[in-house]
């Protein structure tokens, strides 16, 4: 992942800012953004923000993650229906791709 975004910024890192927090001249080694200190607490802004949007929304990639494995768990004996479940298996492989490039992109 990339550093903050516009949207990231101004409604995580300068809230932060204003707040009194003191950003460091160190870097969060998983995304980039400058890591802060508040209350005696060094933290990445932006990788905390992201990890409670994730799980706000339910997190997308493990929500398919859990169909795909649903699916299989039960992967049927006869032919026909076997090419129809790894056919879905792989539009969710498929999906789960573009949505993780789709994030790494913001």
């Amino acid at each position: 992942m990339k550093g903050p975004t516009e949207e990231e910024i101004r409604n995580v890192i300068i809230p932060l800012m204003l707040s009194g927090a003191k950003m460091l001249d160190r870097h969060c080694p998983k995304c980039g953004s400058p890591l802060f200190e508040k209350d005696g607490r060094v933290f990445c802004p932006v990788c905390e923000y992201r990890e409670k949007k994730g799980k706000d929304q339910g997190g997308v990639d493990a929500i398919l993650f859990e169909k795909l494995n649903e699916l299989a768990a039960g992967l049927p004996d006869d032919v026909g229906e076997l090419e129809k479940h790894l056919r879905v298996m792989g539009m969710i492989i498929e999906l789960i791709e573009k949505y993780r490039k789709l994030e790494g992109a913001k």
